[in-house]
């Protein structure tokens, strides 16, 4: 079968939906599929792995930019490149498009409308709904119906639409999406790459890692707040891989209150991420609760890999707090508790047993759920249209036998 996948973010890229398209990609190749991709340029650190055994159709046009004009020039260029290849590469039988740039799919649609190809969506942000939550769009205005009838559009006629969790198929049912038509598959990471490490000792310190982008859609003020009250207290030190736009905010932050706990370093390549992860005691993820739904963090799954349990700050609706309740691999705090934070961090550095516990059910979770072999098998299932994967609670029977941990 001939597969096309198209999204502006490819090997050798490292940015997070490259990594995990990157990996379809090789594993597609394993099963005897030919694979087209057609990419853009560089959004993070490049990919030291070796190219994949693919044909990489690659849009040359304006660098994608943080900044808003830039960011709308990349976009522009790509949808008229990638439009320009997707109708002269060799006619796909599947075409899989992710959701950078927003309303990509458009080109699947067409592709599915006049080259006969069965067309799948992956939905790594849900348009237009991520925009109005941050802010970049008035809802009820004419771009937020103008983007909205447009995704929809895209979305009832897809043989496919993959979602990261469950609070993102509540976010397409409002929208009309057909709920046949959803296939909810959470993102992985790879247990061969990133594994187990028991991590040194510093006296009776915790040190809690927060790994990767750091932007609109996260939490920083229940972070800030538990480190400014916790700035006196040796047992806990935080550090933040990686960048984004709330990074400058989080470090003017530190500047302004010397706050010497915190440490900020640049984004680990693929590589190293499992010995950077589990450098740590505990991983911490956040989410906005105005965005849950509309985005679903995919820092989760390399701290399972690690085995280092999960602190993530967010909605109680969001699917990383149904992972931690699910799998008894951490512990979930909502946005602005920062008293509750708190307590917790002091309770579980007197109770260094639970954190333990934790990060051994979330390594458990990976390997039984979560693994990228799985997580491949489960995208190629609904590119080639099989049902080889049934998405039902039945595979996570065993997670219901894990005993809770207590959150005081």
């Amino acid at each position: 079968m001939r597969v096309l996948l198209m999204n502006q973010f490819f090997w050798p890229d490292s940015a997070a939906t490259s990594q995990l398209l990157t990996d379809v990609a090789r594993d597609l190749v394993v099963l005897g599929h030919e694979v087209h991709v057609i990419c853009g340029g560089t959004y993070a650190e490049t990919d030291p792995e070796s190219k994949p055994d693919v044909v990489i159709h690659q849009i040359r046009g304006f660098h994608f930019s943080r900044s808003t004009a830039g960011r709308m020039l990349s976009y522009a260029s790509f949808y008229i490149g990638a439009t320009w290849k997707a109708f002269r590469v060799p006619k796909p039988d599947t075409v899989l498009t992710l959701t950078t740039p927003p309303l990509l799919s458009v080109v699947g649609t067409l592709l599915k409308m006049f080259r006969g190809s069965r067309f799948c969506i992956w939905e790594m942000d849900v348009y237009p709904d991520v925009a109005v939550d941050l802010g970049y769009i008035k809802v009820g205005g004419i771009s937020h119906r103008a983007i909205g009838v447009v995704a929809d559009w895209s979305r009832r006629n897809a043989d496919s639409v993959i979602v990261l969790g469950e609070c993102m198929r509540t976010r397409l049912l409002a929208r009309g999406t057909p709920n046949e038509a959803i296939a909810v598959v959470q993102n992985w990471a790879d247990s061969t790459q990133i594994a187990v490490a028991a991590r040194k000792a510093d006296g009776n310190s915790l040190l809690l890692v927060y790994s990767g982008n750091l932007g609109l859609a996260h939490d920083v003020e229940t972070l800030i707040g538990a480190i400014r009250k916790l700035r006196e207290d040796a047992r806990f030190r935080f550090l933040f891989l990686g960048g984004g736009s709330r990074r400058a905010e989080l470090a003017s932050f530190l500047q302004a209150e010397n706050i010497a706990s915190v440490e900020l370093r640049g984004y680990v390549p693929r590589a190293e991420l499992g010995s950077s992860l589990s450098a740590g005691d505990i991983g911490i993820v956040t989410q906005r609760e105005a965005c849950c739904g509309s985005v679903v963090p995919s820092k989760v799954y390399g701290l399972l890999a690690a085995g280092r349990p999960i602190l993530f700050v967010g909605p109680g609706a969001a699917t990383p707090a149904s992972i931690v309740r699910r799998h008894a691999c951490g512990w979930h705090i909502d946005n602005g508790a920062v008293e509750g934070l708190v307590n917790l961090l002091k309770h579980l550095a007197e109770h260094p047993d639970e954190i333990s516990a934790a990060g051994k059910n979330g390594r458990l979770a990976l390997e039984r759920e979560f693994d990228r072999p799985l997580g491949t098998a489960r995208i190629i299932d609904q590119l080639i249209g099989t049902t080889s994967y049934q998405h039902s609670t039945a595979n996570n029977a065993y997670a219901e036998q894990v005993p809770p941990i207590s959150v005081p």
